[in-house]
């Protein structure tokens, strides 16, 4: 696997809230060109939502009505082996997403997009097996995470659609990363999920085994971070806007997962219009609050320094234009805030403005 220094470097989360991808890749390029990630547009299409975008070819599905359906009858067996084969045969092409359901990326295959020289790693996303698994329903209505058959599928499906795109990916530069989005990750342990933490483990650690690069976890509420920090994860990508205290009440793991080489990504920047009341100035001063309170809590100051990104609290796929670029200006800004800080470059004007 490439090496990556974390650096501080300005992360996106890859939703956006452009109709045109390539006004939403000069967006990326712009604010997060060291760490670029193929845009995804909901507002362009039904087709690019988080879960519509990565249910091609699942076993069943049905797409034309909106709602995310997997029928019954023998078209699902059929189709069900179909998919176990492709999985145990690491056919890789079963995992495509095609243009329809995903115009930033397909720009990026089709060498459209211009990557500058600074990019030290290209970004990629994918929705999570037990988010995806929870917001597909069955033909009795009921999320098919919870049937047997279906829900082992879903971890078939989201494997091959990450190893897929992370060799799409590799085409376009060497390093690589790939996260796994899992909004659903905030609902364990709820009446809604009914899933031990082991089975969560394990569904995870399947899709994560499938991705050979850089590989993290998002989510943007609070979970159970023991469970998510045991992961074989490099990157967790967390929203240290309002969860921070939440992540320091488990320093030890913390502090292990830094240890082994784990990278924390910061979403200390709101994403939403709390944006609008925040500055540089407030959000660095969150962003050192939440450092503290993990050196409180028994993680040395060196290890945290030495392992940061920069992003937003969740995707911007559903802001207003004008708050996305606001978020994506201040991301940038505390970005090089804090690399000035911590020295790893020289001090510019570059956020005065923001």
């Amino acid at each position: 696997m490439a090496v990556l220094s974390p650096e501080w470097h300005a992360l996106s989360l890859g939703g956006l809230p452009y109709v045109s991808a390539e006004i939403a890749w000069d967006s990326i390029l712009r604010h997060t060109g060291v760490i670029p990630a193929w845009p995804q547009l909901p507002n362009r299409s039904p087709n690019e939502g988080m879960y519509a975008q990565f249910a091609e070819r699942f076993p069943g599905i049905d797409l034309n009505d909106g709602n995310l359906r997997v029928g019954a009858g023998p078209e699902l067996e059929r189709d069900l082996e179909r998919l176990y084969l492709a999985y145990l045969e690491n056919d890789l092409a079963y995992g495509a997403v095609s243009p329809a359901y995903a115009a930033g990326l397909a720009l990026l295959q089709q060498g459209k997009v211009a990557l500058p020289e600074k990019a030290v790693a290209l970004k990629g996303q994918v929705t999570g097996p037990i988010s995806w698994g929870l917001s597909v329903i069955d033909a009795h209505q009921q999320p098919i995470l919870n049937d047997r058959v279906l829900g082992d599928a879903v971890s078939k499906h989201i494997c091959l659609k990450a190893a897929w795109q992370e060799q799409q990916l590799s085409r376009r530069h060497p390093r690589t990363i790939i996260f796994i989005d899992e909004p659903y990750l905030a609902s364990l342990g709820s009446a809604f999920v009914r899933l031990s933490q082991d089975q969560a483990s394990s569904m995870l650690e399947e899709v994560l085994s499938a991705i050979r690069g850089w590989k993290g976890i998002h989510c943007c509420g609070d979970t159970d971070w023991s469970l998510v920090l045991r992961l074989s994860v490099n990157i967790i990508s967390f929203d240290a806007y309002d969860y921070a205290p939440r992540l320091a009440a488990h320093g030890r793991e913390v502090a292990t997962f830094l240890e082994r080489g784990g990278v924390l990504a910061w979403g200390i920047v709101p994403a939403g219009v709390a944006s609008r009341s925040e500055t540089v100035e407030t959000l660095v001063q969150r962003l050192e609050d939440g450092i503290a309170a993990l050196v409180s809590a028994g993680v040395p100051r060196e290890a945290i320094e030495r392992a940061g990104l920069v992003s937003p609290s969740c995707s911007l796929g559903r802001l207003e234009p004008a708050v996305a670029e606001r978020v994506l200006q201040l991301t940038e800004a505390v970005s090089q805030t804090m690399r000035e800080r911590l020295g790893y470059e020289t001090a510019s004007d570059d956020s005065s403005s923001v």
